[in-house]
Parts: structure tokens; sequence; C-alpha cells
């Protein structure tokens, strides 16, 4: 049977009635992962799109101990592929009343899955635990909407720029950039032409290409630093100083030759860094490269009228199943939040802890003193911005990536954001 019907035929589900019934019967049968086992344990799916595998590899043998020491709750942990390729199997399982148990994804979706009546509101649950008052205030802010706590952070982060100090050094860079302007004649300095073909074997900055959430979320801290916003009064809001001039920055780089644009939708693959095709990448302390042999150095987002960085705050949620299933999805994410868990996690993947009794242990301080550069995002920490969790953010992000996309191609800035806008307006407006 269908859940919760009456919402989803609403005016206001039209548009995602539209993406489920383009959703293939292959892909929403293939997701199909509710276990039914007589054997009186209970048996949870967890879907998570942990990336690069090695981080996946840490997440599973915490979910191996989890299980080890839960014999009576079972807990099979799914890649089920990059998380901006999830939304369709998930809002299909949804519909279909087949969702998992548990679903690990970024707090960003929560005001859709809301609206779905798909996952269970979990204030009551952890202000009754011990764990809570452990946890940083400003991520649980991040997860909270309409009053309710919605998921819990299994690990949280800032955006740095990862950079190659031998390529700086060759380069006679000797100062890391602050500015924006400051980054802009660095990474004309670290674009070389070897052959003098027309074609750079050596960029300054990579770009992310996309119009995906990666693209979206390395994009905002840039306009964060320029003030700028895309909400305002719950409504999409492009079209502002702060968002074209973080969008014309990013173009102006790759019009001075100094920026590449990574492969389509790919601009978290780490490649071309640690090769030295580029000397600087945007991303976070998750990343492969702090787990490579390659020379790295990490500096905080270069600032416009002020420092920001955005945070990048993973989060479980427990879906609508039944009693017994959720109370069972509970247990683990009360794991999942302990200290134990934490620390382990944290220092396996280069995350952030969520728990402070975690970020204050010993084994963490010992893990920062052996990478240092971690303490950039930590020190970021006090300037972070985060991304809306309102309903229709999907829409948002999909639109402004559009615009950036089209920017990053060459469509005038002003022109591309203003197209996105008056998709938006229309969509807002069939509410």
């Amino acid at each position: 049977m269908i859940r919760n019907i009456k919402a989803i035929a609403s005016p206001k589900k039209s548009a995602l009635i539209a993406i489920i019934l383009a959703v293939s019967l292959f892909i929403f049968t293939g997701c199909q992962t509710v276990s039914h086992k007589n054997d009186g344990v209970i048996h949870l799916t967890l879907w998570q799109g942990i990336n690069p595998p090695v981080n996946r590899d840490v997440f599973q043998k915490l979910v191996a101990e989890f299980n080890q020491k839960n014999p009576d709750i079972q807990v099979e942990s799914i890649f089920a592929g990059e998380l901006d390729q999830q939304l369709p199997k998930i809002l299909t399982s949804v519909v279909g009343n087949s969702p998992p148990d548990i679903l690990s994804f970024y707090p960003q979706m929560t005001g859709q899955f809301v609206n779905l009546d798909a996952i269970v509101p979990l204030e009551d649950w952890l202000d009754k635990l011990p764990v809570k008052s452990e946890l940083y205030p400003r991520v649980l802010e991040e997860i909270q909407l309409n009053g309710h706590t919605w998921s819990v952070p299994i690990s949280t982060s800032s955006i740095g720029i990862f950079y190659r100090p031998k390529l700086f050094k060759a380069a006679g860079i000797t100062e890391l950039p602050k500015t924006w302007e400051e980054l802009r004649e660095v990474s004309k300095k670290l674009t070389i032409d070897r052959d003098s073909d027309g074609k750079p074997e050596q960029y300054g900055m990579l770009i992310p290409f996309g119009k995906g959430e990666w693209t979206t979320f390395t994009w905002f801290p840039f306009l964060l630093s320029a003030n700028g916003q895309i909400i305002e009064n719950n409504r999409p809001n492009l079209m502002n100083p702060g968002a074209i001039k973080a969008i014309q920055f990013w173009q102006d780089l790759l019009k001075d030759g100094s920026a590449t644009l990574s492969m389509p939708e790919r601009g978290y693959e780490e490649d071309d860094f640690i090769s030295g095709r580029v000397a600087m990448q945007i991303t976070g302390p998750w990343t492969y490269i702090m787990k490579s042999n390659v020379d790295y150095g990490v500096f905080p987002v270069p600032s416009d009228i002020r420092p920001a960085t955005v945070t990048g705050t993973g989060t479980l949620f427990v879906m609508k199943t039944t009693p017994e299933r959720q109370k069972a999805a509970l247990k683990f994410l009360e794991y999942a939040l302990s200290e134990q868990f934490q620390t382990k996690w944290s220092i396996g993947t280069g995350f952030l802890p969520a728990n402070m009794k975690s970020a204050q242990s010993q084994a963490y301080q010992e893990f920062i003193k052996r990478k240092p550069v971690i303490k950039v995002f930590v020190d970021q920490m006090s300037v972070a911005g985060s991304r809306p969790i309102i309903a229709g953010y999907s829409r948002i992000s999909q639109n402004l990536g559009r615009a950036i996309e089209a920017s990053m191609l060459g469509q005038p800035v002003k022109k591309a954001l203003q197209e996105s806008q008056d998709r938006l307006d229309l969509i807002w407006e069939g509410k």
C-alpha cells in the first residue's frame, strides 16, 4: 500500500510525483532491502553513500562492532550510490512503503522528508539521553526544523583549500592567500604551460563542475563570504549581490585561464591534485588526499567581505517503519553519538567529531598532532555557516547548480541566475 497518498497527491507534491514516476521499476525493485527473517533478531537496513571507499570501510567496521555487541539487532550497511544519485531511490522507497530503516544523508533534505512524513522526530528520545549534553550546540541547530529534531549528527566538518607546497615553492609563492584577489593571483602563478601550446600542464585551481550538490556545497563558502544568501522569507532568492559576486569569482578564475573544471559531477575526485595537474582543490578533511603519500597543506577559504566556510555535517535519519524497528534503529543512533564511535570514526576518516568529549579525548588530540592540518578545519568552525534544510531545498540546489554550471560554460552570471530564479518562482507559485 502506498503510504501517505493524500500528502503525495497534493499540489505541493506534483513535482515529486513526476520524479517518482520517472524512476524505473528496475531501480525500485533493486532497492527492496527490508529484511524479513524469523530468527528472533531484528534485521535493520542502513543506506549510505560514504566516500572515498577507505572511509566506507571505517564505517563498515564500526557497524560490525555494533552488531557484535548487540546480537538481537543486526544492521546491514548498504552503499546505495553517490548521495546526488540516491534521492530518486529514497523517494521511490518511501512511496513504495519499503524505505531503509536508517538513512545516512545530508541534513538539507530534512524539509522534503518531513513533507513526505517519511522520518521520525527525535527530540523526545534525544532529550532523555545523557549524550545530548556532549554534542556541539552549533551542530544540533543545523538539524532542527519547525521545533523538531529530525536527525542526529554522525560527524561535522568545514571546507578548506588543499594545496601542494612543492608546487607553491617552485612558483616562488611564500605567502598563502587570504583574500579572493590574492587567491586569483596565486592561481595565475601556479598555472604553467610548459610546452607553450596554449594548454597548461598545470593549473592553479580545480573548480567543481556540474549542477549536483557537491558543486553547490563547495561554492557556498564563497557565497557566505560575500554576504550572499539563497533564501529570503522562506523563498528562493538567487538574484542577490553576494550570489552574483561569488559565481562571478569562479568564472573569473576560468577566464584567467588559471583554473580548470573537474569532470562533470566529479568535483570531489582528487586525481588531478595528486598527479600535480592542479595545485589547489576545494574540499574537506575526509578527502583521500590526507591518506595519500603526496605533499599537501591546507589553508582557510580566502575571504571577500568576511571569513566564511560551510559545514559538512553528516546525519542519520530514522525512517518511518514500525515501532519495533524504529526503537531498534534508535539504539544504533545512540551508539553513533557515543564518544567511542565518534573518536574512531573521526580518526579513521578525517571528519570532525560532533561529540565534544570525543574531540577532547587523548586519542583525538594525538591524531591532531599527527595531522596538524585538521586544526585549520576546527578553527574555521567559528565562521562556518550551513545550507538551508527547508522543504524544496533540492530544487533550489538543482537550479542553483544549473546557474553555476552555465556560468562556468561562459553564460553571463546574471543571466544564468535569473533563468534559475524564474524556474524557482514558477515552482513556488505552483505550491
